[in-house]
């Protein structure tokens, strides 16, 4: 972990490109056991807004965390009501006869940013090459919505496929596509990586790395190689810091995260840095300047 003290008034303005919240009486997050000790219970904006302010974040993009599309509008509602909310990401049965027209609905909502289906959940790794959803991503592209890719290494391959097939849909690779942190650099996510990368309308988050660590060994020797590939691959342009908050908080916490990726940028110029930590969130997500 870093060691570096924590600089809670940065000269680099940051947005957090990837938050959740949730409710459980809601009763549609079925990944969210009990077991999950830590992260069962409420996450609400009360209890991120400490955080927020402490390291000076004024925007954040929320992202769903159930495959319903009734959470999609309880996040929107929160939107609505929460000042550092300026986007949501949210989800639609991509199946269903009248997809476009429940995204046409919600793209009225100026809170609306995306979907992120979860297909890390989804057994059948092809299941996004379905033709039927190409009418789907013409749609987002044509109105500049976002896709999120929840993904691992395997659905790489697939994901390519999708942007040279829709090359001015946007799309991020969710958290560098959880590579695991407890066996050696794989190569086979470093061929992927690189591959998905020369698609020029494909991002990354540099996110959700401290729940792929081994529990309680956050270690930056180790993450610092995969940091330095996407930086490598996609450049400073295509890069946007997430915390994945709550999510984080199995291996760490807010101001721990921020602190491992101040060390983790150190060796990159200010400019790299104002890239990663803002600007390329709010290029991709359309989100103005503070």
């Amino acid at each position: 972990m870093a060691n570096s003290k924590i600089d809670n008034k940065p000269n680099i303005a940051r947005v957090d490109s990837h938050q959740h919240f949730w409710q459980l009486s809601r009763g549609d997050y079925h990944w969210l056991t009990p077991e999950l000790s830590v992260l069962y219970q409420d996450f609400l904006p009360g209890q991120l807004a400490p955080d927020l302010e402490q390291q000076s974040i004024n925007q954040t993009i929320l992202v769903q965390a159930a495959a319903t599309e009734e959470e999609t509008h309880f996040l929107l509602k929160i939107a609505e009501n929460t000042r550092f909310v300026a986007g949501v990401v949210g989800w639609i049965d991509m199946e269903d006869v009248n997809a476009i027209t429940t995204l046409e609905r919600l793209a009225q909502n100026p809170y609306f940013k995306g979907l992120r289906p979860m297909l890390q959940d989804i057994d059948d790794v092809n299941w996004i090459l379905n033709d039927k959803f190409n009418l789907i991503f013409e749609y987002m592209a044509k109105k500049q919505l976002t896709f999120d890719a929840l993904v691992n290494d395997v659905h790489l391959s697939n994901i390519k496929s999708i942007a040279n097939r829709h090359t001015t849909l946007k799309i991020v690779i969710d958290h560098c596509a959880k590579p695991n942190l407890s066996t050696p650099l794989s190569r086979f996510w470093e061929r992927h990586i690189t591959s998905i990368a020369s698609c020029k309308n494909v991002y990354i988050k540099l996110s959700g790395l401290l729940t792929e660590a081994p529990h309680g060994q956050v270690d930056a020797n180790i993450i610092q190689p995969y940091v330095d590939h996407i930086i490598q691959e996609f450049g400073s342009n295509r890069i946007m810091w997430g915390s994945d908050w709550p999510v984080l908080k199995v291996n760490g916490n807010y101001d721990s995260w921020i602190e491992l990726t101040q060390l983790l940028l150190s060796k990159y110029t200010d400019e790299d840095k104002h890239k990663i930590w803002a600007d390329n969130a709010r290029k991709f997500y359309q989100l103005p300047s503070h």
